[in-house]
């Protein structure tokens, strides 16, 4: 089983009074399926878009949740935010129904949720993941919101202040602890970045041994959350972390693009034609101004009350430092969600004979087309210079 590591550390302290009026608010205020505006998705599309995501609502999935209508239900039980699916301020025929992952589906991979789950049109699956399954499970990627991984190792700048990348603490005696599911550290320690002895697979998302090791301890982590979380929201540490993106140490994955069975491609292709552009367009919109979705995105981790939440600050840290990390960006054209061929070859390239190590075959003859499509992109939408 693939697990997830836990974003968010602390413990959520909200009120049970509190919770039940956000819950039966969102859902008691539920208005029938208005007619399409401007865009109309209903000739084209299911009439319910389901989307499952690897986690619960965080601001890498801004995105989606900046499509959803007045007409928003948290359903707390099941970890779901549904509601119309809006464009340019108008419905446009369809619902949206976004499904929590990790814990909400007890930790299965997407893909595989995919696979047992045909009400799902939409999934999350990394690029080396869609890989690593290409034979039974095959995916074809059509969005990809994150230009770069926001998958980070971090470490203690006050006692490694030498360091500024992975490399650099590969050089250290530091015990560097990661999810041992993950396939980057096989990479990291294959060409020599990390050394395999000071890699620890025993990360369980939680803080205390980092903490506990006083400084001497490097850790995974996404720079999108625990960056702040550290430095803000954990008294035991409270001081600034130092990181680098495991992209940028030379693994090139595409996190988290929205996929489609590939054999239900072709049949999609008509909802995806109009569907994709709606995404590119809310994603420029959502780090336009994020601070509404932001409030939506809030409300429903405190409303699922899974033992973990996110705050408003750490939500506004998240929205800001994607940008700044060039975690979201047009990549290197004007073009936002769009995928480098060349790169999800790099990717074929690195994580297959890793694969294989593993005893797992991936498709033979497997290419990037295989794996991934911009068919559906409109090429005029990207981030401002701005915001880029």
């Amino acid at each position: 089983m693939r697990a997830h590591p836990i974003r968010y550390l602390s413990i959520a302290v909200v009120s049970a009074a509190m919770l039940s009026m956000a819950a039966c608010s969102s859902a008691s205020d539920a208005k029938p399926q208005a007619a399409a505006g401007a865009v109309d998705l209903s000739g084209a599309c299911p009439a319910d878009i389901v989307v499952q995501s690897d986690w619960l609502p965080g601001t890498e999935q801004g995105y989606l949740f900046g499509l959803l209508g007045p007409d928003v239900t948290i359903d707390a039980a099941s970890k779901i935010v549904s509601g119309s699916l809006y464009a340019k301020g108008e419905p446009t025929g369809v619902k949206l129904e976004i499904r929590s992952g990790g814990p909400a589906i007890g930790f299965t991979p997407v893909g595989s949720q995919m696979y047992a789950d045909p009400s799902i049109t939409l999934g999350y699956v990394s690029t080396d993941d869609a890989i690593r399954n290409s034979a039974n499970m095959p995916v074809t990627a059509v969005y990809a919101p994150l230009e770069k991984s926001p998958m980070m190792i971090m470490w203690d700048p006050a006692t490694y202040p030498q360091a500024t990348t992975i490399a650099d603490i590969g050089k250290t005696d530091a015990v560097v602890g990661y999810t041992s599911s993950y396939t980057y550290m096989s990479f990291l320690t294959d060409t020599g970045v990390l050394n395999p002895a000071q890699v620890d697979g025993s990360y369980d998302g939680t803080p205390a041994n980092f903490i506990a090791a006083n400084g001497t301890r490097a850790q995974q982590g996404y720079s999108s959350s625990e960056p702040y979380q550290y430095e803000n929201e954990l008294p035991q540490w409270d001081e600034p972390v130092a990181y680098q993106l495991v992209h940028d140490a030379g693994y090139p994955n595409y996190q988290n693009p929205l996929t489609v069975r590939s054999s239900e491609l072709n049949g999609l292709s008509s909802c995806l034609g109009l569907l994709v552009p709606l995404l590119q367009q809310s994603e420029i919109d959502y780090y336009a101004n994020p601070g509404k979705v932001n409030s939506l995105l809030v409300e429903a981790v405190a409303t699922f009350n899974a033992g973990i939440q996110l705050t408003a600050a750490e939500a506004k840290f998240g929205a800001t430092s994607v940008l700044q990390n060039g975690v979201v960006s047009n990549g290197d054209n004007d073009t936002i969600g769009d995928m480098d061929e060349a790169r999800v070859q790099k990717m074929i390239d690195i994580t297959v004979p890793i694969f294989q190590k593993l005893g797992i075959e991936p498709a033979a003859g497997l290419k990037p087309a295989d794996v991934y499509t911009d068919q559906f992109i409109d090429k005029s939408l990207g981030l401002s210079d701005g915001a880029n």
